[in-house]
């Protein structure tokens, strides 16, 4: 189990990683990571690499705050996904280039490309716009976010869910992936979209996908070197 300190230091390295992997800039973005009864997120308004455990804040679930600096000005968010997902232990908003844009064409991404099952279903959600940092907000990322790990904020941004910050982060870089080549094919003409079918076969497939407990009965193990 981590201690306090841990996963203060692994929550501003996330936040670190938000900007190094180009997914955000300058201070906007944020991040969460479940903590006891309540989640540590970080703080509004500060530059990432200035960051020092203490300025995290704690956020008790009845909104209640603990620290010396204010939490993210989306901290009702963090807290009613939390609230609400018990499969969510991280969480981590960012305004990527590719899917900010396609956010503000109100657009979510449709199964252009079977990866888009990633993100738990057969399309990627786009909520409608609301002022950043109000309940409103909250409301529509929480029902976009209904049976999925990630979703588009119209207007505004991404949200991506994890069991812990460098699954959030790996979904949130694969969700970027995605809407650029979303927005390629847009621009080369008609998408072509997998039908329901289809998808489900995907989606089955990633009940498993990357196990390795889970043997593919056309392969035969026959040792870890060549003879």
């Amino acid at each position: 189990m981590s201690t306090d300190e841990e996963l203060r230091r692994v929550l501003i390295g996330a936040c670190r990683d938000l900007v190094h992997l180009g997914l955000t800039h300058g201070t906007s973005g944020n991040a969460s990571v479940r903590h006891g009864p309540g989640f540590l997120v970080s703080p509004t308004g500060m530059a990432y690499e200035a960051l020092e455990p203490s300025d995290v804040a704690l956020v008790g679930l009845d909104g209640r705050w603990y620290g010396r600096r204010q939490p993210s000005s989306e901290w009702r968010f963090h807290r009613d996904i939390l609230a609400a997902r018990t499969d969510v232990g991280a969480i981590v908003h960012a305004h990527p280039r590719f899917a900010t844009a396609l956010a503000c064409t109100g657009r979510g991404i449709p199964a252009f490309h079977y990866m888009v099952a990633a993100a738990g279903g057969s399309d990627i959600r786009c909520a409608p716009y609301h002022p950043f940092g109000s309940q409103a907000l909250s409301d529509a990322a929480l029902a976009a976010l209904e049976a999925r790990r990630a979703c588009l904020l119209a207007n505004h941004g991404i949200i991506a869910l994890g069991a812990d910050l460098p699954a959030a982060l790996k979904l949130a870089v694969e969700l970027e992936g995605l809407a650029a080549q979303y927005c390629t094919a847009l621009a080369l003409g008609e998408v072509r979209v997998l039908d329901a079918a289809q998808m489900r076969v995907v989606l089955e497939k990633f009940r498993t996908y990357g196990r390795q407990d889970i043997a593919d009965p056309d392969l035969r193990h026959a040792g870890e070197v060549p003879p």
